[in-house]
């Protein structure tokens, strides 16, 4: 039984592990941890059968182009603080009367619920899918709900062989997951019927996934020219890229680069736009997993929700802008060639059949378009192959 126990727990454990991804990609752990998972990914993403599980389905590049992409990024960080804080509360609860030798705990929270740390866990999951939404994470959401079912049903048989009458009045009283009323309204008891809402559960969780991703693809700030989509990081570019991207690409020293019959996505952001390297390796300064501010930008992407799309370099590291006649109207603009989908409309680039290579980038005056560095980019992103957002 502890060995089953074991087994469950570990397996909630890679959940976690999985979702924080992001929170290990700006640690010095990187290099390790890709060393296990990255092989894992590019599998994934090798075969068109698996590889929508490496793909993301929200914004996480980009500012969120809309009012209610905005209130689900907010949510994410909401639900994932407040799941936790449910969780160390009922834990210390717990431990608490296991030292104190209190007995059965069956106050707080544990007066309505039977395992309000599973739901606090559960809650806090949903929050981990938002904030880093890659697909695989919201698949080991429903598979860390399932474990969370079985591990409770295991508690409750040992809690019922030591304490029979007590725990069975307390079952009588309380609900599994949710309180008493609400639980015996939503949930089947039979076991047919909770396989058929679990299968309900991960029709909407995938289909929810599935559909957010086409939504936000069709609301981003693209633009598009004959062989070349451009997405601007912040929403306010996206009317500069309407008035001067047709102009920047007759610029000589990007003309020559851009090839006959290939097309490109252009990522037009602020010069010290601090997640760059997930789009190109642009220089290492922008491998985060390299600098030293980790818990700083691990708050920044908790509770500022935006603030690190804007701000984060300047938090970091300071220092003046580019010194220029129109330092506000420089851009950094990466080229990725993109093959292995039809572009027929903009949003297409980001299939998850195509292929994105980085070519080069170009620091550009977006006010009086002149190029004020170009190079070739190596082709791969600052972390190299392993699968990164696109949006």
């Amino acid at each position: 039984m502890n060995k089953k126990k074991t087994v469950l727990g570990g397996a909630i454990v890679l959940y976690f592990v999985v979702g924080l991804e992001i929170l290990i990609m700006i640690s010095p752990f990187a290099g390790f941890f890709y060393m296990v998972f990255n092989p894992f990914l590019l599998q994934m993403a090798r075969h068109p059968a698996t590889r929508w599980l490496s793909a993301f389905f929200l914004p996480h590049l980009v500012m969120p182009p809309d009012a209610f992409l905005k209130f689900l990024r907010v949510s994410g960080s909401v639900l994932f603080v407040g799941g936790m804080a449910v969780f160390i509360v009922c834990a210390i609860q717990i431990y608490a009367a296991k030292l104190l030798k209190k007995g059965t705990v069956v106050k707080g929270l544990y007066a309505s619920i039977r395992h309000p740390q599973y739901l606090g866990l559960a809650v806090a999951g949903i929050g981990l899918s938002i904030l880093w939404p890659r697909f695989l994470v919201a698949v080991l959401w429903l598979a860390m709900v399932l474990i969370y079912y079985f591990l409770a049903r295991d508690e409750e048989r040992r809690m019922l062989k030591a304490h029979k009458a007590e725990y069975e009045k307390y079952v009588k009283n309380t609900g599994m997951f949710l309180p008493r009323a609400v639980e015996s309204r939503v949930a089947p008891s039979t076991t047919p019927g909770k396989a058929a809402l679990f299968t309900l559960a991960a029709v909407l969780v995938i289909g929810g996934a599935f559909s957010l991703r086409a939504y936000t693809t069709a609301h981003l700030p693209l633009w598009r020219g004959a062989s070349v989509v451009a997405l601007s990081i912040l929403p306010e570019d996206a009317r500069v890229m309407d008035h001067r991207m047709a102009d920047v690409l007759q610029l000589q020293e990007i003309r020559k680069r851009l090839k006959d019959g290939e097309n490109y996505l252009v990522y037009v952001l602020p010069e010290n736009y601090i997640m760059q390297g997930l789009i190109a390796n642009t220089g290492s300064e922008w491998k985060l997993y390299k600098r030293h501010h980790a818990i700083g930008m691990i708050s920044d992407w908790i509770f500022h929700p935006f603030r690190h799309l804007r701000e984060g370099h300047h938090a970091m590291h300071g220092g003046p802008e580019r010194p220029g006649p129109n330092p506000g109207a420089v851009r950094r603009l990466v080229f990725l060639r993109v093959r292995g989908v039809e572009i027929e409309k903009p949003s297409d680039v980001f299939s998850m059949s195509a292929e994105r290579t980085p070519e080069f980038m170009a620091d550009v005056d977006m006010h009086e378009p002149g190029i004020l560095d170009i190079k070739d980019l190596p082709q791969d992103t600052g972390w190299g192959k392993v699968p990164t957002p696109v949006f």
